[in-house]
């Protein structure tokens, strides 16, 4: 009787044996790749089926690179778009500087023009700032009695008359404005030379004509030039225009104005020298007594 032995007993090749053969075969399966690309369909195949466990290998790394990018770019975005901003701002910041600068060269080119249409001599002038006293309207200019400034000179810019000059310092004066209210001009209509006077009412507010009879010949959109009749305001100054007339307010019309000059838009301002002092009258020669004709005896 042959007996038999136990499958768990069984030895199939020595480990050398199955070294040989795997490495011969090894070998074939390179040399045929190698040469005959034997392995490419089987390759692809492989890899088409081992691309979820790669992918599911690398996913994690996947994610904290994709994570750390986003918060990259993230920040890069921030920081671009703060020196955008920036850029922005500084960018608006000088072209307000330009404008502004250009309207400071057209007031001052409108000034030169007036200053050389100007039969006397005239000063250009800086303003300072306000006066302090909020019942008041005063202007603090940047020259004062050693720049020559002398108190009553004119003040006027490219469109007519801003105010006088009441207060001088050595380095600075004060001018009051046409619409103080202890300040009045004497002025005239372009149209038909009426002469009457204009006064102030008050910073920010209008002017007004006094003591007009309601039958004046005055009418809105006339303008209003100086009369040179004070001897401190030379003559044809334009001073106001015209806005309303109310002919039947009071016992006198009641006529509202508005300056010509662009009193608190502009930097500076035209002082014009004070007129000469004009020669005094002469004195009439005594009437001569007459003479006695001698009678012949």
């Amino acid at each position: 009787m042959q007996s038999t032995q136990p499958a768990f007993f069984k030895q199939g090749p020595k480990p050398l044996t199955r070294l040989l053969i795997f490495s011969a075969l090894s070998f074939v399966l390179i040399v045929g790749d190698a040469r005959f690309a034997m392995l490419g369909r089987v390759r692809e195949q492989v890899s088409i089926l081992l691309y979820p466990l790669q992918w599911l290998a690398t996913a994690p790394f996947s994610a904290v690179r994709t994570t750390n990018d986003f918060f990259t770019k993230q920040t890069q975005l921030l920081a671009e778009n703060r020196e955008l901003h920036d850029a922005q701002l500084a960018a608006q910041a000088q072209a307000m500087q330009l404008t502004a600068l250009e309207e400071e060269n057209r007031h001052l080119r409108q000034l030169t023009a007036t200053q050389a249409s100007q039969p006397q001599a005239t000063q250009l002038v800086e303003i300072l700032y306000n006066g302090r006293d909020p019942f008041s309207a005063k202007l603090i200019v940047d020259r004062g009695d050693k720049q020559g400034v002398r108190s009553g000179q004119v003040a006027i810019d490219a469109k007519g008359v801003v105010g006088q000059v009441v207060r001088v310092q050595p380095l600075t004066s004060e001018v009051r404005l046409i619409s103080d209210r202890n300040h009045m001009v004497p002025v005239e209509v372009a149209r038909n030379q009426l002469r009457t006077v204009v006064y102030g009412m008050g910073r920010a507010q209008p002017l007004e004509i006094h003591n007009l009879a309601p039958n004046a010949d005055i009418e809105p959109g006339d303008i209003l030039r100086t009369s040179g009749i004070d001897g401190l305001y030379p003559a044809g100054l334009p001073v106001a225009k015209v806005i309303k007339v109310d002919r039947q307010a009071t016992s006198f019309a009641r006529i509202i104005c508005v300056p010509l000059a662009e009193i608190d838009q502009h930097r500076f301002l035209l002082l014009l020298e004070p007129p000469a002092a004009r020669p005094p009258y002469p004195a009439e020669a005594p009437a001569s007594a007459p003479v006695a004709k001698k009678r012949g005896r």
